[in-house]
């Protein structure tokens, strides 16, 4: 019998104001997948990932991780990349690690120092003076050396060139945890496809797509192509 799955979704809903951006969507995701989370801007993409980090609360319907709902004890098991850089300007590598280490007891300061050093960061370098590409390797470093059970990234492949999207995932592949599952958040899905076990498409708030990506090239078919079919009318 399978188990009991790691996230899951019951009719959720969320509105500003009269605007309702997320309209009774129903999903759950297992253990030890990697899954793409699509869809155009405006679909209500953030707003679902904000509720199930627990930066928003005031939804309807229900988010469950390890069965609990989000708060204090998922927050133990959730790594949360978000699209923005959250750090302070006066930070630098050596104090942003030293910061996660005392605030995560689920965090690898040994490994995250290793690869500090691997990504060639100046340690001692304030965030406000480095390029974009650096501060992408810092906050992944943050993210990837927590052993969390959910890691959600939202869009960390986004104004980044070529080579250094290649970076961020094998950088994701080879760091999370065991067992682990990872649900991300993207428009670049010819970049993301190859790794990916399932896709979640929302459109206008709604679950437009829940599948494996197995079954979508068993239609001789690839993710991209199944965004573009659903979403042809949206622009």
């Amino acid at each position: 019998m399978a188990g009991k799955p790691l996230l899951e979704i019951k009719n959720l809903r969320k509105s500003y104001g009269s605007h309702e951006v997320l309209k009774g969507i129903t999903f759950d995701i297992p253990k030890g997948q990697i899954v793409g989370l699509l869809g155009p801007n405006g679909c209500g993409k953030s707003s679902m990932i904000k509720s199930i980090v627990g930066l928003i609360n005031d939804y309807e319907g229900e988010i469950l991780i390890n069965g609990q709902a989000p708060g204090v004890e998922s927050k133990k098991v959730v790594a949360y990349l978000p699209e923005k850089n959250y750090l302070p300007p006066w930070m630098t590598p050596k104090s942003a690690i030293n910061y996660m280490a005392d605030f995560y007891k689920n965090f690898d300061q040994e490994k995250a120092l290793n690869m500090a050093q691997t990504f060639e960061l100046n340690m001692k370098q304030k965030l406000k003076t480095m390029s974009k590409g650096q501060q992408e390797k810092l906050h992944l470093i943050l993210v990837m050396c927590r052993k969390a059970d959910l890691y959600v990234l939202d869009e960390p492949l986004g104004g980044v060139d070529v080579v250094a999207r290649d970076f961020i995932l094998e950088t994701i592949l080879k760091n999370h945890a065991e067992n682990s599952t990872i649900l991300l958040s993207t428009h670049l899905i010819y970049d993301i496809e190859r790794i990916l076990d399932r896709v979640i498409m929302i459109k206008g708030g709604t679950l437009a797509v829940n599948t494996q990506v197995e079954k979508i090239r068993e239609n001789n078919s690839t993710v991209e192509n199944l965004f573009r079919e659903v979403f042809s009318n949206v622009w």
